[in-house]
């Protein structure tokens, strides 16, 4: 079975841009709203560092990394054009990872005298 994919992005938002910012975003905005044209996105969370005001870090899941593929293709144009008209809210954002969760060890990895994580 393919593993669930998640891709998270680090933003460093302009100040006084974040009430914007959060419009396209948080987990109800217009990105997300783009994704759930795709049966297989998932979901959105954001996150606001405490320490840092305008640093703000997205997670987005899907199904399987060939589902949000599909979606990028199929939905390129609209993609691009709301990612150009976010760039301004931004000094600055970076992929910080695509990930894949990790599954839990199975009882036989102890059994077999491998150590714990």
């Amino acid at each position: 079975m393919k593993s669930r994919y998640t891709y998270v992005w680090e933003y460093e938002v302009i100040p006084g841009a974040e009430p914007e910012f959060l419009t396209h975003y948080a987990p109800g905005g217009t990105w997300a709203r783009l994704f759930q044209r795709s049966p297989g996105y998932l979901s959105t969370e954001l996150y606001r560092d405490r320490r840092q005001a305008h640093r703000f870090v997205t997670v987005d899941h899907w199904l399987t990394e060939a589902a949000f593929r599909e979606f990028r293709g199929r939905f390129a144009t609209e993609f691009d054009a709301l990612d150009h008209a976010c760039a301004r809210l931004t000094r600055k954002e970076a992929l910080l990872g695509e990930l894949a969760a990790v599954p839990e060890p199975s009882a036989n990895a102890y059994d077999a005298g491998l150590e714990a994580p």
